[in-house]
């Protein structure tokens, strides 16, 4: 691969699971009914958050926004997680947060 050349995504290099993410998790997961879309998103921020995934969690945190979670009750999420899953991923959370949402 050159410097001009993008390299493929994930997705791109891995088809399948491409095809897993768009049909099975967003197809039928967060699609379901039994929990509305400002609900599972909180929940996966908060999962995220907490096992430290800051790649997706920046993606996530964008998503729950779009969902009607409001940046006052992600800042709270990221507090409550200090506790639960410790200070270095709610502090990374808030890091991210601020890259995402900071200038609200």
């Amino acid at each position: 691969m050159t410097d001009s050349t993008k390299p493929p995504t994930v997705y791109e290099f891995i088809p399948n699971l491409g095809r897993l993410r768009n049909d099975v998790l967003f197809g039928d997961v967060w699609e379901g009914d039994d929990l509305t879309k400002r609900d599972r998103s909180l929940v996966t921020v908060t999962l995220l958050a907490a096992l430290y995934r800051t790649e997706e969690l920046r993606g996530h945190f964008r998503r729950a926004l779009d969902n009607g979670v409001t940046p006052d009750e992600l800042k709270g999420m990221i507090t409550h997680i200090a506790f639960y899953a410790g200070w270095p991923c709610a502090v990374n959370a808030g890091r991210v947060a601020i890259e995402v949402f900071g200038d609200e």
